[in-house]
């Protein structure tokens, strides 16, 4: 009886693509004064980046960077159509990548508000390829840190909503099928190995199969 409950489970490999080797960090570039995006492109391409695009506006930035995913993009303020800050703003709400500010001014405030639009880190103009470089870097090791956290955070969550659906199927077994707690939880492991189930699958397959006739 109980194997029946998965006769009709979908049993399928999926193939994970291999990274590809030696892949180019990547850039995306929104300045609208053509000299200092040149500059910047090329202090990029100098470090080892692959520059993906080099815009001048805001909008443009946010479209480029949703398109192409790159590793960091580096925006200005002062931009038409939509400001850095605004497009900052998006591209962390959208979680795309770690953004560097551009500013020619060095106020508290309009470093807050580059904070506030999830920019990472910001550099003041005039600047340097000493300048930017470390704020690039420090940008993305920002940013990987607060994925690898909300990683955990999300699987954290996982892990306890699997542990509530396998205890649920757990009662539901010895309440239905006579067996003990160890009992329960054994046969939810060793069939979701047989089946090549996740345990929550298995347990999620349980309940719409115990709890609903137990229900009746």
């Amino acid at each position: 009886m109980t194997d029946e409950m998965f006769d009709t489970a979908a049993e399928t490999d999926e193939q994970t693509p291999a990274a590809a080797p030696g892949r180019h960090r990547t850039a995306v570039v929104a300045e609208d004064e053509s000299l200092i995006r040149m500059d910047i492109v090329e202090t990029l391409t100098d470090a080892g980046f692959e520059v993906l695009a080099a815009v001048g506006d805001g909008q443009s930035a946010i479209e480029k960077t949703r398109e192409l995913r790159p590793d960091v993009v580096i925006l200005d303020v002062k931009m038409p159509q939509v400001d850095g800050v605004t497009a900052a703003e998006k591209i962390g709400q959208e979680s795309l990548a770690p953004v560097v500010m551009l500013t020619a001014f060095s106020q508290t405030e309009l470093v807050e508000r580059a904070r506030d639009a999830g920019a990472m880190a910001y550099v003041v103009k005039p600047f340097t390829p000493a300048d930017l470089l470390p704020a690039v870097e420090i940008a993305m090791s920002r940013h990987a840190q607060i994925t690898q956290l909300e990683q955990k955070i999300a699987d954290l969550g996982d892990r306890f909503e699997t542990r509530k659906r396998v205890d649920r199927a757990k009662g539901l077994l010895q309440s239905n099928m006579g067996l003990t707690e160890p009992e329960a939880f054994r046969w939810i492991q060793k069939t979701s190995m047989d089946r090549r189930l996740t345990m929550r699958e298995v347990a999620d397959a349980v309940v719409e199969q115990l709890g609903s006739s137990g229900q009746d």
